[in-house]
């Protein structure tokens, strides 16, 4: 009979040992685990010499475009640029004639050009000027440049001569409107123009004038005529 005071040693009945797994292991250790570099995330970048030098050329295109802008808008507010006005102060037609569709004649324009600028200059390199029946073209001339300073008013004369040119179907509109006893003529000038103050000058601009539905009196048994109205103010863009 077993003695119930004895200390128990050993394992109980049916318990199996677990075996030692230092035999897997060629040295009697397990490895080592995968060893991590904990300085990579910390490790000096070296930057592209190329890539900062297309960044910093970059800021400084921008820079310059913005510097320049705001230059010129000072500009723009010191000197506050206007483009010049224009009126038809008087408009006469004579030996006008209309035969097989073609028309001869010769307009005297005189125009009244004012520079409202207090500040800047304007200098007419080139100027055409025409004359149309609708949007046919009857004549058209080159007249001389001018020059026109601050704040005035300058006369200038166009001439043109048409010498039976071909209209086409606007023949029967143009003597149905003489019939009447007037006919409308456009008178277009085009012109190449610079503003200019001092040193400072703008680059060359296309001036347009559109002086539109002049009425002359011509009458069926007249070849002369005169403007209706009285002077006309052109439209004139830049």
């Amino acid at each position: 009979m077993a003695d119930p005071t004895r200390t128990a040693t050993g394992y109980p009945s049916g318990y199996t040992q677990p075996q030692s797994n230092t035999a897997q292991y060629p040295n009697g250790y397990p490895p080592q685990p995968p060893y991590y570099n904990q300085n990579a995330y910390n490790a000096p970048y070296y930057s592209n010499p190329r890539a900062n030098f297309i960044r910093r050329f970059i800021g400084m295109m921008i820079a310059l475009f913005i510097i320049a802008g705001t230059i010129l808008f000072i500009i723009w507010l010191v000197l506050r640029p206007r483009i010049p006005q224009f009126h038809v102060d008087s408009l006469s037609v004579s030996g006008f004639n209309i035969s097989s569709s073609q028309v001869s004649g010769n307009w005297d324009v005189q125009f009244a050009v004012r520079n409202p600028n207090k500040k800047l200059s304007v200098y007419y390199d080139h100027i055409e000027a025409s004359v149309y029946y609708r949007n046919a073209l009857l004549s058209q001339k080159t007249l001389p440049p001018f020059k026109q300073g601050t704040k005035n008013q300058t006369a200038l004369r166009a001439t043109l001569v048409a010498d039976s040119i071909y209209v086409d179907g606007d023949a029967n509109d143009i003597a149905a409107h003489r019939t009447s006893g007037s006919v409308s003529f456009n008178v277009r000038v085009l012109s190449i123009v610079r503003f200019k103050d001092g040193a400072w000058r703008a680059r060359r601009r296309v001036m347009r004038v559109l002086c539109g539905n002049l009425g002359v009196g011509i009458s069926s048994n007249s070849s002369r005529g005169n403007l209706l109205g009285g002077s006309r103010q052109c439209r004139v863009g830049v």
